[in-house]
């Protein structure tokens, strides 16, 4: 039995009340914030601006997959000021190429059940095996994105989930 629940059963038999021990135990010892995941909202391409939209017709959106501290992995787009693991936005038809800068890493982004591009199921790939595909399914998506370094003994692998928002061809109106 781990300390969290430990902890969880004295304070429901110490008489401190179910209350606090139910709180404690449901909060699982993570730093709970109100951060709202993009897919969640209403109107996700509402949140893509010329900052965290990537590629173009003519160039690929290049997501960097590594292993990161704290065994975590991160993705980041080939945008200047781009963020680990925030938004990134591209349009239907751009390529998305995935690669790892980092050596000797490789890497796994699971869309689930979905997925935005041409070909279905996991994408693997690494640090020797950039893999480009093009985004086909307009819509939000949620990733997980695991990256492991070969050769490191402990904590050689890491995940993060993440969010990409591919958009619908552009109108006439839309250009103005």
């Amino acid at each position: 039995m781990n300390y969290r629940r430990s902890f969880g059963f004295l304070l429901i038999f110490s008489g401190l009340g179910l209350i606090p021990a139910v709180a404690f135990l449901t909060a699982g010892g993570k730093d709970h914030t109100d951060y709202k995941h993009v897919c969640s909202e209403p109107n996700p391409a509402a949140m893509c601006t010329a900052s965290n939209t990537c590629g173009s017709d003519s160039a690929p959106c290049v997501m960097d997959v590594r292993r990161s501290g704290s065994n975590s992995a991160a993705t980041k787009p080939n945008i200047p000021g781009a963020k680990e693991n925030a938004l990134v936005c591209v349009r239907t038809g751009t390529t998305v190429e995935w690669h790892s800068s980092s050596k000797d890493t490789g890497f796994v982004l699971d869309f689930g059940a979905s997925s935005p591009f041409e070909r279905p199921g996991s994408i693997i790939g690494g640090s020797d095996r950039s893999i480009s595909v093009a985004a086909k399914r307009p819509g939000c998506f949620k990733y997980s994105a695991g990256a492991c370094t070969s050769g490191s003994i402990y904590g050689m692998c890491g995940s993060a989930d993440s969010e990409i928002v591919v958009l619908g061809a552009q109108t006439s109106s839309q250009t103005r």
